[in-house]
């Protein structure tokens, strides 16, 4: 018989989703309520629960102590209870499957690889849809929360027990529009490439990277001239101008605008002239989907389409 002094285990979602967004007004979009509604809902969580939850701090709401410590438990009994309401002997029938999966990349890898993973997809699995979420910085949250099902990207500090495999490897190339002057040059010294004007790369107004470190050892500077949030802005700056980009390598495999129409190269692509180290490009997902079928499927599916467009 029913206890009528047990907890509302509906209220186990609407928490993990309080405690992960830090707001009431976050919470209510992404369970889809007003937020008159998600109010009530953190009203009587805090009567459960006997604490305050989110207490008001300036203009924002913070959590507590106590919700910062049954943060993480409270995301593994969601997942959990999830896990454990899924049929638990059905075979994974891709011609079925109806799931959407979020992978956090940059648009750097949804404009390499993302129409061949989507076509990928859609061959075994119609029904499955995948979503692709911007990643404007490097954490772990997304993951630890069950936002996402994947991260792609380069290692940061994501803590150690999100899982990794590695996709493929990467390195850096000058990039310089055709009939520039350097595609003459059989050889380009460290001094000729910094004095050079260049285009570069920025998310947050720094400009300065590991070329500029090397360079700096040798008493060198590059003369940088402009600063764009991406590879396709910096691509398109070297093609009109005299500028150099630097861009991955990988990121030249897709470019529709790298040659003619009657296949003549539009840029001159060339080695830098001082050694950087290669970039290993990994896959990340949470040790909680690890024995997922579908998602594991997913995982290998990634790794393959990487591989095919990037062997080795």
């Amino acid at each position: 018989m029913l206890n009528m002094n047990e907890p509302d285990l509906n209220l186990l979602i609407a928490l993990d989703v309080l405690l992960a967004e830090g707001s009431v007004a976050g919470a209510a979009r992404r369970l889809g309520l007003s937020a008159s509604a998600m109010s009530r809902t953190l009203s009587r969580l805090r009567n459960t629960t006997g604490d305050p939850l989110l207490v008001r701090a300036g203009r924002n709401m913070v959590l507590t102590p106590y919700a910062e410590e049954i943060r993480p438990r409270t995301q593994n009994a969601v997942f959990e209870a999830r896990a454990i309401l899924r049929p638990a002997k059905a075979a994974l029938n891709l011609a079925t499957l109806e799931r959407r999966f979020t992978l956090r990349t940059n648009a750097g890898f949804i404009e390499i690889f993302g129409a061949a993973l989507i076509a990928a997809v859609a061959t075994v699995a119609p029904f499955v849809q995948l979503r692709f979420m911007p990643k404007p910085e490097k954490t772990a949250k997304y993951l630890r929360e069950g936002q996402i099902d994947f991260e792609v990207g380069v290692l940061g500090e994501m803590g150690p027990e999100i899982r990794i495999t590695a996709l493929y490897r990467d390195k850096f190339v000058g990039v310089v529009r055709k009939d520039h002057p350097l595609e003459q040059e059989s050889e380009i010294t460290p001094a000729r490439y910094a004095a050079l004007g260049h285009v570069v790369v920025s998310r947050h107004d720094r400009g300065i990277g590991p070329v500029d470190m090397l360079l700096a050892e040798l008493n060198l500077e590059r003369k940088i001239a402009a600063l764009v949030p991406g590879f396709p802005a910096a691509l398109a700056v070297a093609q009109a101008s005299d500028l150099v980009a630097l861009v991955p390598a990988t990121f030249l495999l897709n470019q529709p605008g790298l040659y003619g129409n009657s296949g003549e190269a539009r840029l001159h692509v060339f080695e830098l002239p001082v050694k950087t180290n290669e970039i290993t490009v990994s896959l990340m997902w949470h040790p909680r989907s690890e024995a997922d079928p579908a998602h594991r499927w997913l995982r290998q599916l990634v790794l393959q389409v990487c591989r095919e467009k990037v062997p080795g």
